[in-house]
C-alpha cells in the first residue's frame, strides 16, 4: 500500500465524498516519489505531465524576472496539490519552477489521465470543480488585489495569520520573496512587530 494514501483521500473528502470505484480508479495512476532538498518537481520551461499531493515536505513554486529576482508565487506545504496547471492544461512550457525547499514526498499522477476520470466519474468531477473553484477562484482573487494594494507590512501580517505552520520552516529570503520585498525590508518588519 502507498504511504500517504489515507492522508490523500482524507483530503479529497474535505471537497466531495467519493464512491469505491472512484477511489480505486485514482489510487491506480498514484504513484509515490521523493524530492531531496533543491529538487524541481517542474522546471521553467518543461511541459508538464503531473501534479503531485505533499504528504511530507515544502515545495515552492517561483520563477525569476527579468532583473534576475526571484518571485515566488505559492508554498505548497503537506495537503496541498503543487502543479503549473495552466501549461499541464494547455501542453505548453511552464512559466514557473516548482522546488523542494524541504525533502519532500508525494504522490504525483499524470494529470490529463486524471481528467480522463473526471469524465467518467461524476464524484471525481465534483471534487475537481470544486478544488478549482478554491484555489483558482475564491483563494486567488483577494491574493491578486492585496500584491497589488497592500503594505508589505499587511501582506506579512496575512501571512502570519493564515500559514502560521510555515514561518518556522522559511528562510528569511523565501518569505521575503513571497511578499514582494527584500530580505532587509522583511528585517524591518520583523522588528517592528515585536
Amino acid at each position: 500500500m502507498i504511504s500517504g494514501l489515507s492522508q490523500f483521500f482524507q483530503k479529497i473528502r474535505t471537497y466531495t465524498n467519493l464512491t469505491a470505484e472512484a477511489e480505486k480508479a485514482w489510487t491506480d495512476l498514484l504513484q509515490e516519489k521523493t524530492f531531496q532538498k533543491g529538487a524541481d518537481f517542474i522546471s521553467m520551461g518543461q511541459t508538464p505531465q503531473k501534479v503531485a499531493f505533499v504528504t511530507k515536505g515544502l515545495f515552492s513554486q517561483y520563477y525569476i524576472t527579468d532583473n534576475g529576482d526571484t518571485v515566488i508565487k505559492y508554498f505548497f506545504p503537506e495537503g496541498r496539490i503543487a502543479g503549473s496547471i495552466p501549461a499541464t492544461l494547455t501542453r505548453s512550457a511552464s512559466l514557473f519552477t516548482i522546488t523542494a525547499l524541504e525533502d519532500t514526498t508525494v504522490l504525483e499522477y499524470n494529470f490529463h489521465d486524471f481528467k480522463k476520470l473526471v469524465s467518467i466519474y461524476p464524484d471525481i468531477a465534483g471534487f475537481y470543480i470544486r478544488y478549482m473553484e478554491q484555489h483558482w477562484i475564491i483563494d486567488k482573487e483577494p491574493f491578486e488585489i492585496s500584491l497589488r494594494n497592500d503594505t508589505a507590512k499587511t501582506r506579512y501580517d496575512e501571512f502570519l495569520k493564515n500559514y502560521p505552520e510555515l514561518v518556522n520552516r522559511l528562510k528569511k529570503h523565501h518569505l521575503a520573496a513571497y511578499l514582494g520585498i527584500t530580505p532587509t525590508q522583511l528585517s524591518r518588519i520583523f522588528f517592528a512587530n515585536k
